[in-house]
């Protein structure tokens, strides 16, 4: 029996990001749970609430209702629950996949890796200066046609526009965050890296860097933009697959 399957969305996205890799997956008889983090556009959570601890702990609560170990697969900002989950839980998480995930040292978040990578000078910010702010500074959204051009370039454009017109508000507070982590815990966890090598959003480089910044992952390479779940769900299942269905994840391959 394969392990369950959770994945984590983005930053300004939902569960519905997941619809079509979720089909693909349970084609292969995986069980997926797609997750809606709290304040981003599903309930009524107040932004002022969201920390990276409640977006845990929602992912923790969800695993509890589970019966076994759990397989992660956490886009760009997912992965910063999908590390502070893994470092709660190591008993629970089995293995982590991160799609042009946020893999990052302790302590680190993805602001202080651009800065550390002069990534403004670089043209590297990605949709940064694209966002549009609420008045108190909480909130921030994602133009649509913005998000077509730099999240969802390579998608079919009916596709890219239906995904950028769901897009909602994201709390800062949940975005702008450091997972603290052990290597006795989430260290324990086998990782599998998968790199988008078109990616205007968080360029490959950058996802390179953080690879060296936290060694120990399998790497797979998809020529893709930020969400080849929707470009490409096809390409990404049979990259993610075999890690996903593996019994022993930390073999070498």
């Amino acid at each position: 029996m394969f392990d369950p399957v959770i994945l984590i969305h983005g930053a300004w996205q939902g569960s519905w990001a997941w619809r079509d890799l979720i089909g693909l997956l349970q084609a292969r008889g995986l069980a997926c749970h797609a997750v809606d983090l709290p304040g981003n556009g599903t309930d009524a959570t107040p932004p002022e609430s969201v920390t990276l601890e409640l977006y845990a702990r929602h992912v923790e609560d969800f695993i509890d209702g589970l019966d076994r170990p759990v397989s992660l697969v956490a886009h760009s900002g997912g992965g910063n629950v999908a590390t502070a989950v893994a470092e709660a839980r190591p008993d629970r998480v089995a293995r982590i996949v991160y799609l042009a995930g946020m893999m990052l040292p302790s302590g680190m978040s993805f602001g202080d890796l651009l800065a550390q990578e002069y990534a403004r000078d670089r043209g590297l910010i990605g949709i940064g200066d694209h966002l549009l702010w609420s008045s108190d500074g909480l909130m921030s959204s994602v133009p649509a046609d913005a998000a077509i051009e730099i999240f969802y370039h390579d998608a079919e454009p009916a596709a890219a526009r239906k995904a950028a017109d769901k897009l909602t508000p994201q709390p800062e507070s949940g975005r702008a965050v450091a997972a603290n982590w052990t290597e006795e815990r989430y260290g324990t966890a086998p990782r599998l890296y998968v790199e988008c090598s078109m990616d205007r959003s968080i360029d490959v480089s950058l996802q390179r860097r953080m690879q060296e910044l936290v060694p120990g992952a399998k790497v797979r390479t998809l020529e893709t933009g930020h969400a080849p779940q929707l470009s490409a769900p096809d390409k990404l299942a049979d990259t993610i697959w075999p890690f996903l269905a593996d019994q022993q994840p930390n073999a070498d391959q």
